[in-house]
């Protein structure tokens, strides 16, 4: 998986913090005090990302109104995964990547792994 240009980041970044399908119209509006761009610019990235999967669309007249299809989380998650994927020794570049960690970082991991492991049994964790 590619990772995301510059410009296609920031659309994704707006579309996942609204968290509701949004015209084209109105991330340019969002856009614009920070980056005034051409609404034929920010039409054609966001159809570039519909085109890659990362956008879903709906009529809304004569205009199409866009959603992601997939979280900022597990966009994040497969980034991680194809970086980790680049390594012949997994184990080793997990740790360089532990030990990279701040504390905080290190608790939320333990807590995602303790999540992720099966119950055992007799029922407990």
């Amino acid at each position: 998986m590619r990772q995301f240009g510059e410009l296609e980041a920031v659309i994704m970044d707006r579309l996942w913090e609204r968290g509701r399908p949004a015209l084209v119209r109105e991330i340019v509006e969002d856009m614009r005090p920070d980056r005034p761009l051409a609404y034929t610019t920010v039409m054609t990235v966001m159809e570039n990302l519909y085109r890659k999967g990362w956008l879903r669309r709906h009529r809304d007249g004569r205009a199409w109104r866009y959603e992601p299809t997939g979280s900022r989380s597990g966009y994040t998650a497969a980034l991680m995964s194809d970086a980790l994927a680049t390594s012949a020794d997994r184990r080793t570049a997990l740790a360089h990547f532990v030990l990279q960690m701040s504390p905080h970082d290190a608790e939320l991991l333990r807590q995602a792994l303790d999540q992720a492991r099966p119950p055992e049994a007799g029922g407990t964790r």
